[in-house]
């Protein structure tokens, strides 16, 4: 498997077919989902990455039993509590993980210690500090930074939470609060953004024997009491690393994907959509989806339910003929890197034309770019954009922490090679 500190890519456009990675918004779904039931669930068509190696240890420190196969592909759950506190978790760099994971450890009248890596320490979690306040949990969480320290027992009833910061709140509490005796609400104030990784909790919690009664994306009725059920659970296909294959798709020579479930509740699906809005040849079977090389033209985008597609955007934008506008991106600077700034900076290295807003990216499109060293900001989304943005460059490009694709997609490098992409080690 190919992880290099540094890698050098030449132009070559790519081409061929790809089996596409499980998700990873639904591996975590499903990790957790297995951990908290009674009794044997087998969760297959998994991969190991960071992200998942944070979520797996964190249900594991929560009384999961938890084995990989010697493959890697697929994992055997047995749910469990029988744990000591205070416990200690680190979620090294993934938000899904820690705001996850912070309202389950509380079910149980539990003392528990949550650690981060790089930009994680910084990610915001005021949701929740306003439930800790408004319930009496203790907690500590000094320069709002990790780690968070927390000691109670969620109690039941109404929550009120800000749909415009991050759904994984939401999320969070979907998985905890159907275990609390006594019903309880989550109202949302503001639009929700992100609305299909709800979508996506509420399937998994249902395939669970959870349900969850959804009032129109403004309020969630969770009864309490209820029993997570063991099952055994098959990964669909990661849409929003297909992103990246569909772009250097149409920029390239074709590429075929394989894997992908058409009728997907992931949210990120809708860059077949954007894609084809922008002049994209994009076909499709029941689980494929094959993107033709294609003429692009320059549109606006509203990246509100689709925050993660913003650096593949900003690559398609670039080659595209005329300007594309992304808007209501602000959430995208809250990530592993500052995301708006990172792809921007990078593009115009290369010799693109890309603005930043407040809230999203102006690109000026028809852009023929160049060689040079960019930086990654060692986030793997950024990562892997400058690589279909530099499989069309004339000239060499030098990407900087190019490992970062292990947070969630480790074979990324090898599957840029497979298509044809000319990759070196610096």
């Amino acid at each position: 498997m190919m992880l290099l500190k540094h890698l050098s890519i030449r132009s070559g456009l790519l081409t061929g077919s790809v089996d596409v990675p499980p998700s990873k918004s639904i591996a975590h779904r499903a990790i957790i989902a297995a951990a908290l039931a009674d009794g044997y669930s087998l969760v297959e068509n998994f991969i190991v990455s960071r992200d998942m190696e944070a979520t797996i240890e964190g249900m594991r420190r929560l009384g999961a039993t938890i084995k990989i196969n010697d493959e890697g592909e697929s994992l055997e759950i047995s749910g469990g509590s029988k744990i000591k506190s205070p416990i200690e978790i680190d979620c090294i760099e993934s938000g899904s993980t820690l705001r996850f994971l912070i309202p389950i450890a509380l079910v149980k009248n539990r003392e528990a210690i949550f650690k981060g890596q790089g930009r994680l320490v910084e990610r915001p979690l005021s949701e929740y500090l306003k439930i800790f306040e408004s319930q009496g949990i203790e907690f500590s969480l000094p320069g709002n930074r990790l780690p968070l320290s927390v000691k109670g027992s969620l109690k039941s009833g109404e929550f009120k939470v800000n749909g415009g910061v991050s759904s994984q709140f939401i999320t969070g509490l979907l998985f905890a609060l159907p275990l609390l005796h006594g019903n309880s609400r989550i109202l949302i104030e503001g639009e929700l953004e992100s609305r299909g990784y709800v979508d996506l909790t509420i399937d998994v919690l249902k395939d669970f024997g959870i349900e969850i009664r959804n009032k129109a994306y403004k309020e969630f009725f969770i009864q309490g009491d209820q029993i997570y059920r063991s099952r055994s659970f098959r990964i669909e296909g990661d849409y929003s690393q297909a992103a990246f294959w569909l772009a250097a798709g149409v920029l390239g020579n074709g590429i075929r994907l394989n894997g992908l479930n058409i009728h997907s509740l992931q949210g990120d699906r809708v860059i077949a959509d954007i894609l084809r809005a922008m002049g994209g040849d994009i076909i499709s079977g029941d689980d494929w989806i094959e993107a033709k090389p294609s003429v692009l033209k320059g549109i606006r985008i509203d990246v509100s339910q689709c925050p993660d597609l913003v650096p593949v955007l900003a690559v398609l934008g670039t080659y595209a003929e005329g300007v594309t506008t992304i808007e209501n991106g602000a959430r995208a600077r809250l990530k592993e890197s500052d995301r708006l700034h990172a792809i921007a900076a990078g593009l115009n290295k290369l010799g693109g034309d890309v603005t930043e807003t407040i809230e999203g990216l102006t690109v000026h499109g028809a852009r023929e770019l160049r060689g040079g060293v960019v930086d990654s900001f060692n986030d793997h989304r950024i990562a892997m954009a400058l690589a279909v943005a530099a499989s069309g460059a004339r000239g060499e490009v030098i990407i900087s922490e190019s490992e970062s694709v292990k947070k969630s997609y480790p074979r990324f490098w090898d599957d840029f090679s497979k298509l044809g992409g000319l990759v070196y080690e610096r």
